[in-house]
């Protein structure tokens, strides 16, 4: 753990003994090793929801833009962008960068070469898919030979994700239905600007709204849609933030709310209280509802050691 970070190490221990006292039993941290385990996933998840934020305000070289690039990075190039004022091709490479993920060994492979058509010329970017999805899904399921002979793979949160381009759980379908989702001639601003005047200016409100209407988006579960929407929110493209963990039908947050309020997973917690229960724990602990996700989920699949899980 650094240094630097020992104060914000002292105010979540206060904070979890605080809530303890005034709101309900801490169970799951009743030995000092998963105390310790936890404020460790808390702090870690901290750093790294604040990475969007650090990148948000830095120079960023504009070979990042170029998926025939070895720099390319779908973040930085959204970044960029967006300050260049192709805020439509922000927000698509926002969405790439969570559909594809950050594979720990192969990187951003697959949102590179499914962005830059594997290098044989033009791009995938918003305007083309957009205006043409089928033409997306043909040219996807004509390179699939290609893409899956990449060293690489879907991301954590993606693993189960597939390069199918015509199944109803494929990555085609999900390029679809993300088009249909935004229903261009409507720009990415003007639905998430609709959402937040629908929500009177309340981000959370409009986070919420924007979380049910991409049901539509097939294969954009809980998790892929929270990511989306909170990295949104983090590079300030709209003033939204999570108002809930959304843990629905999550497995790892659930297990490790359960842990922690009730002692093991097995703990008789409905699921709608345990988000009530997070809820409060963020007013204690203020780091926002994404740091609290990330956290509890990482810290249930090691509970007394701390150990950092990333890719």
């Amino acid at each position: 753990m650094r240094k630097r970070e020992q104060s914000l190490i002292d105010r979540l221990e206060d904070a979890l003994t605080s809530f303890k006292r005034d709101e309900h039993d801490l169970p799951g941290i009743s030995k000092p090793a998963y105390r310790g385990a936890l404020i460790a996933q808390l702090v870690e998840s901290v750093r790294r929801v604040k990475y969007p934020a650090v990148i948000r305000t830095q120079k960023h070289s504009h070979r990042r833009k170029d998926p025939a690039d070895d720099m390319f990075d779908p973040l930085k190039a959204a970044i960029l962008h967006f300050r260049e004022g192709r805020v439509d091709e922000a927000y698509w490479l926002v969405f790439l960068f969570v559909q594809f993920g950050k594979h720990k060994k192969g990187g951003y492979l697959y949102a590179r070469n499914i962005y830059g058509r594997l290098g044989d010329g033009g791009l995938w970017d918003w305007r083309s898919t957009c205006s043409d999805p089928d033409a997306f899904r043909a040219w996807l399921h004509a390179n699939q030979e290609r893409l899956r002979a990449l060293p690489t793979a879907f991301g954590n949160h993606r693993k189960r994700e597939s390069l199918d381009a015509y199944s109803d759980n494929g990555t085609g379908a999900t390029v679809a239905t993300y088009t249909a989702w935004v229903a261009p001639p409507r720009s990415h601003q003007q639905l998430f600007d609709d959402a937040i005047a629908q929500a009177e200016g309340d981000g959370k409100r409009a986070f919420h709204l924007l979380y049910e209407s991409m049901v539509l988006v097939r294969r954009f579960g809980r998790t892929a849609r929270f990511d989306y929407l909170a990295m949104i929110g983090k590079l300030e493209f709209a003033a939204i933030e999570p108002d809930s963990a959304y843990l629905g039908a999550a497995t790892g947050p659930v297990t490790g709310a359960k842990l922690l309020f009730g002692g093991g997973s097995s703990a008789k917690i409905s699921v709608a209280q345990l988000d009530e229960l997070l809820i409060c724990l963020d007013r204690y602990l203020n780091v926002g509802m994404q740091v609290i996700e990330d956290a509890v989920c990482n810290w249930q699949k090691s509970p007394g050691t701390f150990k950092s899980f990333r890719g």
